[in-house]
């Protein structure tokens, strides 16, 4: 699940956007790249997110950074966009 997409389907941020950079056990931790950064991800419950499975989407984390993580979401939702 690392390096990809998801949204939040349950708790206050029920539908945001987030890009997986860790898992452990039951749990990800997701990063938005606005306001939460990669020193302060969100801590959420793998059952709880719904991976966006479209093309080759896994990122390589190891070296991203804020700015390209808010860049790929963006983009990602501008192509959504065009398609509907």
């Amino acid at each position: 699940m690392t390096g990809f997409l998801a949204y939040s389907l349950a708790g206050h941020d029920k539908g945001k956007l987030y890009l997986i950079i860790e898992e452990t056990g039951d749990l990800v931790y997701a990063v938005d790249g606005a306001v939460r950064t990669l020193d302060r991800p969100k801590k959420k419950n793998k059952r709880h997110m719904q991976i966006v499975k479209k093309g080759n989407q896994g990122l390589d984390i190891s070296s991203v950074t804020n700015e390209e993580i808010k860049h790929f979401i963006k983009l990602y939702l501008k192509d959504i966009k065009e398609v509907k």
